[in-house]
């Protein structure tokens, strides 16, 4: 139980940093090697796909605001199991254009010697991208 405890912290302080728009705390709980993985209907955004390693993650957080006015993630539910945390929750994506729509997410994160080795985020993408074309 321990090591569950341990992952869910690790979540939550994932999530902190990701609100404070701390990209060194982010990574302070991610494994060097990290895969980031967003669906693949993203990728003519530069968005889709799997970025490996912290340089991974920091180039994807940068190519957000290229096609994204802002983003705010509100976890709501954490499901959490061994190596394992499961997050449910919303995110209030707004446009280029200043348009602002609240879609659903689900957080798979994997875990392995104290730090993230996997992220996946799982999310409507018609939806959102119907949001960035707007």
């Amino acid at each position: 139980m321990p090591q569950e405890n341990d992952n869910l912290a690790l979540v939550h302080a994932a999530y902190r940093a990701f609100h404070d728009r701390d990209a060194a705390a982010l990574l302070a709980t991610l494994d060097p090697g990290v895969e980031w993985v967003h669906p693949d209907g993203l990728a003519e955004y530069g968005l889709g796909g799997t970025e490996l390693g912290h340089r991974g993650v920091l180039d994807f957080l940068g190519k957000v605001s290229g096609v994204l006015g802002g983003m705010r993630l509100e976890p709501q539910e954490f499901v959490h199991s061994g190596d394992r945390v499961v997050v449910f929750g919303v995110r209030d994506v707004t446009s280029l254009g200043g348009r602002t729509e609240t879609l659903p997410f689900v957080h798979s994160w994997t875990f392995r010697d104290g730090l993230a080795v996997r992220m996946e985020d799982i999310f409507d993408t018609v939806v959102f991208t119907r949001l960035i074309d707007s």
